[in-house]
Order: structure tokens, then sequence, then C-alpha cells
């Protein structure tokens, strides 16, 4: 089965909700906590992380938070899923370079994974945020 871990689940939910406001708001991660109802010290792991992977951008000071780097409609769910859990492969046979064994199956797991990337590259992040 293939699955996302929660963090990256988490992230998802996190940027929908902060797409789903004036993109000029600052979130943090106390507020972020409390509207979506994920405990703060998990908010704020995943906030870190979508910001080093360029997701979000960071702004410091007192009044300080968060934002999208980019408007929704131009985050795609494979940046997501790749700045949290790394580049999309559902096995280790489905890499551009493909497995040690360069069994015969590993083309086919190439094809798969490479529909996989494209149907994630085609959904937005403005996309997952509609109510």
């Amino acid at each position: 089965m293939l699955r996302i871990t929660k963090i990256t689940d988490y992230g998802f939910i996190l940027l929908a909700h902060m797409a789903n406001q004036n993109q000029d708001t600052l979130h943090n991660a106390k507020d972020l906590s409390t509207a979506i109802g994920i405990p703060l010290p998990t908010v704020s792991k995943v906030l870190k992380i979508l910001t080093q992977g360029g997701i979000l951008q960071s702004h410091q000071g007192s009044k300080g938070g968060y934002t999208l780097s980019r408007k929704p409609a131009e985050i795609t769910a494979a940046e997501i899923i790749e700045a949290v859990e790394g580049p999309v492969a559902i096995t280790d046979c489905s890499s551009a370079e493909g497995c040690e064994r360069k069994c015969v199956v590993s083309p086919s797991w190439q094809r798969v994974n490479g529909a996989v990337i494209s149907s994630l590259k085609a959904l937005t992040l403005a996309d997952m945020a509609k109510r």
C-alpha cells in the first residue's frame, strides 16, 4: 500500500488552511495549531520542513510568521511531498537510476512512478484547498 507520512499529511492540511486565507496574512505556529487542531510541536516541525523545502517563507520578528512562497496555484502536490519526504519513488526500483539489481521489473516500476509523479505535478495546492 502506498502511503505518505502523517507529517506530510499535516503539511497538506496546514498549507490548504493557509491557501484559503489572504495571501499576505502571516501565520504563526500557535495560531495554526489552534485553528487546525494539530499539536504545536508538530506544527512547528512541519513549518520548519516546509520552509527548508521552499514551500513557505519565514518572516522574523515579534510580528513574524509564515507565508506561502508562491501562489497556491503555483505549488504542486509533488513539490510538497518532495519537500517533506524527498523524491517520489514508490519502490527502490522506481528511481530514475533504477535499483542495484537491474532486474526486468525496474522499467515497469519507473513507468508507474512517472505516472504518479505526473499526476502529483498536475495537482496544485489551489486544487487541494478548494472547499
